[in-house]
Order: structure tokens, then sequence, then C-alpha cells
């Protein structure tokens, strides 16, 4: 659903980035501002060519630390022909070697080997380094996908006890950009590009930070694998379901499973069948999609095509909803107890949703009101309280309106945790989707198949472009 709405929208963002910032930004002193000393940039680059960390032991004692020192991860394949142009811009408005193609260097590669080098120049005494290191911002030029790639990579440093965690902005050059339009980055790249690009940095460099949820999804399933599975869905070693929840179909006796993370939404059923058809047509035909209007006008045609507004009518309507072949167990909030939520007859997609934005910058689960949040147990929705919103849409045509805000979802439910057990029956496939990246998953007849999503018990760190 990331790909739904018109081009109206982003052209509109555009010509809301080319007035973005208002005052002029100094290049020179820019580049004072952000540039690392040059022994610190060679330091870097060496440490992540060798692959080790043991960093340079010829410090610069006369060196001083940048004031705010940063990073920019760019994907060159985002943005359209924008791309090679960008990493330019950046690498003019910087070090050179303070610029990364996420094509030549991997995040986790820059986060264990570069990040390495300055905490181990600072162990042996530099304090260029060691203020360097604590100064330190992100910027990712980049989609969603993009940006919660460097930002799970960041994460690994909460669990290796490295803080502090540098906090990232974002530069939108992918089709929804929701992760940047919650941070006030922006939903699309702006027409005057070289000018906004400029005050994009400023703003990073000084923004204030706040926190973003992560949501950890864990699949098992009878033992055999996924085909395709998307980049942010890895195979893992057995895990044991949590053993509060009553269990309506069989276990097999041995699993396969699998885990990811994500950051803006999770979905079942007909928008990420839609989604799945979609990427495939597109990487069979990736001179149909080359930026993202032209993606967004395809995916709508490609969705009228799949049954998402016309329901064939050879179609058994018992195979149709969702309740036929998904049970859910909803933990709510400060409660240990998981409780079994109804899945509407109608709902033929269930979203769980982190952000306030969605499918470009909608809206989905409203602005709701004070008595309606305390009849229904609800609290207002916010990216950082612990808590997923589960929304329904019936078919394409309550998804068009939910989209353009007329109408709210369906609201299922908020909670801190979920459990959909998937029964099969005669579905002998569903399909999923994180945060845009789709996949059909295989179900069994006879077994069961679990997926259960928790909070990530840490959270990111973003800086807010307002």
């Amino acid at each position: 659903m990331d790909a739904h709405g018109s081009g109206r929208w982003s052209v509109m963002d555009s010509l809301r980035g080319c007035t973005m910032g208002g005052m002029r930004v100094d290049k020179e002193e820019l580049k004072r501002k952000i540039t690392m000393p040059e022994y610190l940039r060679h330091a870097i680059r060496d440490a992540i060519e060798s692959k080790d960390a043991a960093g340079n032991r010829h410090f610069d004692s006369a060196a001083a630390a940048a004031e705010c020192p940063m990073v920019v991860f760019i994907n060159p394949n985002s943005g359209g022909r924008h791309g090679p142009k960008l990493k330019s811009r950046l690498q003019e408005l910087m070090g050179e070697e303070q610029v990364f193609d996420l094509q030549s260097v991997r995040p986790h590669v820059f986060v264990q080997y570069g990040l390495g080098c300055l905490e181990k120049m600072a162990e042996l005494g530099d304090s260029c380094a060691k203020e360097t290191r604590e100064k330190l911002r992100v910027v990712v030029a980049g989609g969603d996908g993009t940006v919660g790639w460097v930002l799970g990579c960041l994460g690994e440093l909460h669990k290796q006890g490295r803080e502090p965690i540098p906090p990232t902005a974002i530069i939108p050059l992918g089709t929804g950009n929701d992760l940047s339009r919650s941070f006030s980055w922006g939903g699309s790249f702006p027409f005057f590009w070289k000018s906004a690009i400029k005050r994009t940095l400023d703003k990073a460099s000084k923004g204030p930070t706040c926190r973003l949820d992560s949501w950890n999804v864990s699949i098992s399933m009878p033992a055999e694998e996924v085909v395709d599975p998307p980049h942010s869905l890895k195979l893992v070693e057995e895990r044991s379901l949590d053993s509060g929840v009553q269990i309506e179909g069989q276990l097999p006796e041995k699993l396969s499973c699998y885990e990811g993370v994500f950051y803006n939404y999770f979905s079942i059923g007909m928008d990420a069948q839609v989604a799945y058809g979609f990427h495939h047509l597109r990487n069979e035909k990736p001179h149909l999609a080359k930026g993202p209007i032209s993606n967004k006008l395809i995916y709508s045609g490609y969705s009228c095509t799949q049954g998402w507004f016309f329901t064939p009518c050879i179609s058994d309507p018992s195979l149709r909803g969702l309740k036929n072949i998904v049970r859910m167990h909803v933990k709510k909030a400060n409660c240990s107890e998981w409780e079994l939520v109804p899945i509407p007859a109608s709902a033929r997609s269930i979203v769980a949703l982190n952000l306030n934005n969605y499918a470009s910058g909608r809206n989905p689960w409203g602005h709701l009101k004070p008595d309606y949040l305390e009849k229904r147990g609800f609290v207002e929705a916010h990216v950082d309280d612990g808590l997923i919103e589960i929304f329904g849409l019936k078919h394409g045509w309550h998804a068009s309106m939910v989209m353009t805000e007329l109408i709210s979802a369906i609201h299922i439910a908020q909670g801190a945790a979920i459990r959909f057990e998937f029964r099969g029956g005669e579905w002998k496939e569903a399909f999923l989707q994180m945060d845009g990246e789709p996949w059909k998953q295989p179900m069994s007849k006879d077994y069961s198949t679990f997926v259960e999503i928790k909070k990530v018990p840490f959270q990111s760190v973003m800086i807010n472009g307002d």
C-alpha cells in the first residue's frame, strides 16, 4: 500500500520543498561545521576498506573536532535520475570520505569498522576522535526501506553497549517516504534540490532529537522456506512460541523460523497481494517505473486488475475474508495477558501501523476524538508510545476513501504485542508485507503458521526536521 495515491501529492510536496528552510545557508560555513578533520576521514576510510577497526595510531594533536560531524548514506538507485547527481553534491558539501554509497559500503560495515575505528582511537587517547564519535550525526538519502536498513544497523550499537547512538535525519528519495514525513523531512525530493540539500544538512546538524519505536516480527511455520523473502526477513534458529496463547491448530514437529524488524507497518491480505504483484512487475519491466509519480500510477492501475476493487464473481465468498484463515490475539497496554480479538468479516486487509503516516502521508487511523478513544480503550497514537494500531480495509473502494481521509479505517485494536495464527484450510498461501516489502507466505492445510509482533526493547534516535 505504500505506493497508493495520486501523483498530485508528490508534486505538492516538491513545490513545498522549493521554499523549505527560508534563509540561505552559506556553503563554506556548512562545510566547516560538518566536515571531520582529514586524518579522521582517512582513518575511517582505511578501516572500512581493510575491515580492521584497529584505528590510526598517528593522531593530529592540533586537530579540532567539527562542530557537528556528519556522515551520509545514499542509495543512488532511489530518486530516479537524481541519485548520482545528489551523491556528487553531497561530496562537495563535506569530506568525500563522509558520503557512503550503499552499493559499496553497507551500513553494518560502517558501524563495525568506521565507528569502531573512532572508538579505538578514542581509547588510545585521541580526544578529537572521542568528540567526533560523541557528536556524530547520520543522514540517510533514500526511501523508507533504506532508512529502516540503516536504523537497524545503528540499533546493533544498543546490543553491543556502544553508545551514544548517532541520531538520524532523512533526505527522501523513495515513493511513499512516510518515515521522512513523520519527522518533518518532507515527502519527496524537492525541485530546487541543490539549495534544499544545504538546508537539509544544516537542519540535520542542529535539529532536536526524538525517539521511534520499532517492531520485531517472528514467523514460525512448518519446515519449509519462504521463497524470495524480503531483505528485512532472515532465516533464524528455531524459536519457542509464547505459551500464553491457546493454539487452535496443530503444531508441526519441525519448524522454520524467520525474523525481521519494521518501523512503519506490517500488513496481511489484499494490499500485500497487490504490492507483491507490483514489485514483480517492476522487477520484470523496470522501464515502466522510473520515479515516484510513475510508480504510483502503475500501482493504482495494477491494483484494479487484482480483485482489490472488483472481486471476481467466480471467487468463493468463504475464501475472501481474512477471518476465514487468521486468528488474532493482542496484548493491550499495561497488560500481560493475551486477548482474542475478532477480525471483522469484511476485512480483506489487516494493517499493524506504527507511524501516523502511511501510504504517502495518509493517516488511516484518523484523528480520533477523546470520547471515542475512551470508549474503545485506546490512547492517542504516537511513534514512541510502545503501542501499535491495528486496522482493517474492506476492499479497494473502501481503501481509497480511507486514503483520501473521507473516512477512517476499521479500528480493530491497539496493543503492545500481536499474534496471528494462520490456519490454512483451503488457502495455500497468504500475502504479507513489512514496510513495503511483500512476500508470498506458504500455508499448510494441516498445521498452523504463527506470526508474533513485539516491540524492540530499545528505540531509534531520530532528528526532527521542523
